[in-house]
């Protein structure tokens, strides 16, 4: 099993203590997003789990307390993007985030911490020339501290259409995406950085390779087994990555991204974190006598894999 902290929060900026509390137990409890009343069971042994994925723009509440993963194979997927408050509004500045990368780095090597340039969107302010300049400065300042770049454009969802209207954003058509796809590729290949890409991109006319953000071959790398494991047939059909379990809850990130699909809005989130408690099994949530639990049957992919050699 490969697990997935998180695609819906910044498990690693917000809810870190509830993260390690839930390793400690060896189990944690996820609701479902389509049945609120339905909730699993996870269990969390270092047996079952192949491998953490963790999705973050702030981890530096991990620093420090890395050692508490050691038993579990991991790697950070840090997304950094050239974005003011106007589109990030609840971040730290980023050169502060840019040192917490490096240390990142510093500490685990930088196979493992992954850059993520997502999502590009254009408008007046964040123009294609805008992006190429400030992805050239980003890839010269990471180089040597991570090996690839995942690389994704926006998709204009209608739950964030229209705050992205009053912005100003617009579609970008697919000629310009793969003009900017192959720039940003050969920019960070000068800087020794792999750039792959995913969504709405014609990979072929744009000429770069498709992006796993969970991917089983760096987690093959890491780990020292042999992974070849199916799509996750529960992403959209544009998507490469492998079949994770997410443990992560919707509406619970404050961030503050303009962009974000995973929040209803900013207060929602807000009122959802209330919730918070380390020490409960479900994230930002307590269990009621009308819910549902039931225990997934997970396995590690490991062993099966080892066949293989």
């Amino acid at each position: 099993m490969i697990l997935s902290v998180s695609r819906r929060t910044d498990v690693p900026r917000f809810y870190f203590d509830w993260f390690l509390n839930r390793l400690k137990e060896g189990y944690c409890m996820v609701r479902n997003p389509m049945n609120f009343r339905q909730v699993s069971k996870i269990r969390l042994s270092p047996e079952i789990v192949d491998c953490i994925v963790f999705w973050t723009k702030e981890p530096s509440p991990m620093i420090g307390r890395l050692a508490q993963l050691k038993p579990y194979p991991y790697y950070i997927q840090f997304t950094i993007n050239p974005y003011a408050a106007d589109m990030e509004s609840n971040l730290p500045e980023r050169a502060k985030r840019m040192d917490t990368f490096r240390r990142l780095s510093d500490k685990i090597g930088p196979q493992r911490v992954v850059w993520r340039y997502s999502p590009v969107l254009l408008n007046e302010t964040y123009t294609e020339e805008y992006h190429l300049n400030a992805f050239a400065r980003l890839a010269r300042e990471l180089k040597g501290y991570t090996q690839q770049c995942k690389l994704s454009f926006v998709d204009l969802y209608a739950k964030i259409r229209k705050t992205m209207d009053g912005l100003g954003v617009r579609n970008i058509k697919e000629e310009q995406k793969n003009r900017m796809a192959r720039t940003f590729f050969d920019i960070a290949a000068r800087e020794g950085i792999a750039v792959s890409a995913c969504g709405n991109i014609d990979l072929v006319k744009a000429g770069i390779p498709p992006a796993k953000c969970i991917d089983d071959r760096l987690i093959s790398r890491i780990t020292g087994y042999r992974y070849h494991l199916k799509k996750d047939s529960g992403q959209r059909e544009d998507c490469s990555c492998v079949k994770s379990v997410d443990i992560g809850a919707y509406d619970t990130c404050l961030n503050g991204c303009r962009y974000c699909y995973a929040n209803v809005s900013m207060e929602c989130a807000r009122q959802n974190m209330q919730a918070y408690d380390p020490l409960s099994p479900l994230l930002c949530s307590e269990l009621s006598p009308q819910d549902k639990v039931s225990e997934r049957v997970l396995k590690s992919d490991r062993q099966e894999q080892m066949k293989l050699f």
